[in-house]
């Protein structure tokens, strides 16, 4: 009996074990979940890369498009909207993703009244393969336009209302991130 309930549990998505402390942030389970999502590119700085997004008929975010440094970019982003999210102190964000071998970085967005600021930690993929990524609150860096602002501090998580993604190599090209789900881990979880 209990194994069969341990197999039904699976079998829905349920979780087991260590991962019951963690909490998805984003659903990507039907064409709807865009409405939660925008796209931000170098475009408005007079650059021209091409950053797009979609939902999957497989539930997943394709982050796809190409990456130009031309009239100065070199940058393209997508983020949620501006909600509460309700980190706190302690969490680690579980990200599953796949994508083409390029860095990625992971953005958190704040209320916090800077341009082009956003506190941030590295993504690395593998092409074609996906992996987990784990990324503790506290890691996470104070940035404004992509440098690191020494003595920000680190991230209030209360004060967190956006979570996005960002290409900003200094390779031109196609390219492709596909983000299975965004999970929060508790602390002690």
């Amino acid at each position: 009996m209990v194994m069969v309930m341990v197999m039904l549990m699976a079998a829905m998505g349920a979780s087991l074990g260590n991962d019951e402390s963690r909490i998805s942030l984003f659903a990507f389970d039907s064409p709807a979940a865009a409405a939660e999502w925008q796209a931000v590119n170098d475009g408005v700085m007079g650059g021209v890369s091409d950053g797009r997004f979609r939902i999957t008929a497989n539930r997943t975010l394709e982050f796809f498009g190409t990456l130009s440094l031309e009239n100065n970019g070199g940058f393209t982003s997508i983020r949620t909207v501006t909600r509460a999210l309700g980190l706190r102190v302690g969490d680690t964000l579980v990200v599953r993703l796949r994508g083409d071998g390029r860095e990625y970085q992971v953005n958190l967005h704040t209320a916090r009244g800077m341009r082009a600021f956003s506190y941030r930690a590295a993504a690395s993929t593998r092409p074609g393969e996906w992996i987990e990524v784990r990324l503790p609150l506290n890691r996470f860096e104070a940035t404004s336009f992509g440098q690191t602002i020494p003595g920000a501090g680190p991230v209030n998580p209360a004060s967190v209302t956006s979570v996005g993604f960002l290409l900003a190599e200094k390779a031109p090209g196609r390219f492709l991130l596909e983000v299975g789900s965004i999970l929060v881990q508790r602390a002690g979880g």
